[in-house]
């Protein structure tokens, strides 16, 4: 089959279209024929060799994909050949077929098509996570969600909205500010790694309840210093570092939580919990436009190189969609 190969890490030039072998159904997979895939920071990483995939996956980038039903393996129910879907994956959707369990497969929205759909499971099932079965964001509450303009930004900022919570959203770019500011967040641009005292002033004093941070070390300090009294920062990216002081004090006096995630590694039990609970969720949402993807551009799957270097180079706002 058709597939994105690695040579290598060493950029995007290290990406090329060549073959790979096809695989192999498992019980309760599905095989997937892809219509389209999505570019993530993640696929970055894995391909310049530090985000190596779970025990098991496929070594293949592509944490997300949508696409037609061509085979079932056994203990499969719910789902028939022919039916398209959309799938959140460990790897393997830069390639012409996936093998998906099952657990994993959500329905594409009415409305939506297959290709603007390929911009839905990782990024959303992201922002779900952090913002609404961790953190417990609820009505009322302030969530202020970094990389506003990132892909999982632009769904963090919709699933605030959807909960009822007041979303403020920041970018280091100020020429990537609209987007978040269209989807209704208040907006705070970081220049310095400094906007503590900016969340406050926009509060009245009461700070952010949620903290989605996707950058990491650098931001963690004012993470803390924004944080009302009860305040939970979700970390679930770190592009700006793993190491950091904190005050302690500061934490404990506020009743603060730090709370890291990741997706890609949880368990197959834990993602089919996680997929269920999100779709019977979400999916009516996006049928009525409450949630929509944000889709920065589709391309086709041979400029899969001039996609990486989008995304390496923060110039896309939402996502980087591969056909």
């Amino acid at each position: 089959m058709r597939a994105v190969l690695v040579s290598g890490a060493g950029g995007p030039a290290s990406l090329s279209i060549g073959e790979a072998s096809s695989p192999v159904l498992q019980p309760g997979e599905v095989m997937l024929q892809v219509i389209a895939t999505a570019v993530n920071r993640a696929d970055l990483m894995q391909r310049d060799g530090n985000y190596p995939p779970p025990p098991g996956a496929s070594t293949i980038l592509g944490l997300e994909a949508t696409g037609t039903i061509t085979a079932l393996a056994d203990e499969v129910t719910g789902w028939r050949v022919g039916q398209r879907a959309m799938a959140l994956l460990s790897g393997g959707g830069y390639a012409q077929y996936v093998a998906v369990p099952s657990g994993q497969l959500m329905p594409i929205p009415d409305g939506i098509d297959a290709v603007a759909a390929a911009a839905i499971p990782e990024v959303f099932l992201t922002a779900y996570l952090t913002l609404v079965r961790l953190a417990h964001l609820t009505r009322g509450d302030v969530a202020l969600i970094h990389a506003g303009a990132s892909g999982v930004g632009t769904a963090a900022i919709q699933i605030a909205h959807a909960v009822g919570a007041h979303a403020i959203a920041t970018t280091r770019d100020a020429s990537r500010i609209d987007m978040p500011h269209k989807l209704g967040a208040d907006t705070i641009v970081v220049d310095d790694a400094r906007f503590a005292d900016q969340v406050r002033q926009m509060t009245d004093g009461h700070g952010a309840d949620v903290v989605l941070d996707l950058i990491g070390a650098a931001y963690f300090p004012q993470n803390v210093a924004s944080c009302a009294r009860g305040g939970r920062i979700v970390l679930t990216g770190l592009v700006a570092g793993r190491r950091t002081e904190a005050d302690l004090g500061t934490l404990l006096a506020n009743n603060i939580s730090v709370i890291g995630s990741t997706l890609r590694g949880r368990t197959l039990a834990e993602k089919t919990d996680l997929v269920r609970a999100f779709t019977e969720w979400a999916v009516p949402r996006f049928a009525d436009g409450t949630l929509r993807p944000i889709v920065d551009r589709v391309v086709p799957l041979e400029d899969v190189a001039s996609a990486h270097e989008s995304v390496g180079a923060n110039d896309a706002v939402g996502k980087v969609v591969l056909q």
